[in-house]
């Protein structure tokens, strides 16, 4: 991975939901490359993360809530999936607005399995070329994106 040394990434999630290695792995990753990573959420607290959409995984802890964060603060914003958490982070209007803003000053946006619900529920897919769970590709499809899985 690139060396990520004083760039600051933004993760949005719910408090409930989102797939523990969609949301563990990244930050992780991305820590390693050095960069500085917020995880914000609709609540203060915690995250309880799941496995499979069913099983509790690992809490993780909110470093801000998603109503507080000031988008212009960061250079990448991170969208783990977990259907749970994509279906209702998709609805919550402050993480619409932060998704707007990262796409329309383009700035990078790493979107995860059912994270892309958000970029589609805000109409930032349309001819744009993403992956996602495959469940999602009709929604992305219908959003005006193409869908592109690896081979």
């Amino acid at each position: 991975m690139a060396d990520l040394t004083g760039k600051k990434t933004l993760s949005l999630q719910t408090n409930r939901g989102v797939e523990q290695d969609e949301l563990k792995v990244p930050l992780e990753q991305l820590r390693e490359a050095g960069a500085t990573v917020t995880v914000a959420s609709q609540e203060n607290g915690e995250i309880q993360s799941l496995v499979g959409d069913w099983d509790l995984g690992e809490t993780f802890p909110v470093d801000q809530k998603i109503s507080d964060v000031n988008e212009s603060e960061y250079d990448l914003l991170l969208l783990p999936g977990g259907t749970l958490n994509a279906d209702t982070l998709r609805l919550d209007e402050d993480a619409q607005k932060i998704a707007k803003a990262f796409a329309s000053s383009g700035r990078p946006i790493a979107s995860i399995c059912h994270g892309p619900w958000l970029l589609v529920q805000t109409g930032l897919v349309d001819g744009k070329t993403l992956t996602s769970y495959e469940s999602i590709k009709v929604d992305v499809v219908n959003a005006g994106g193409t869908w592109w899985m690896s081979p």
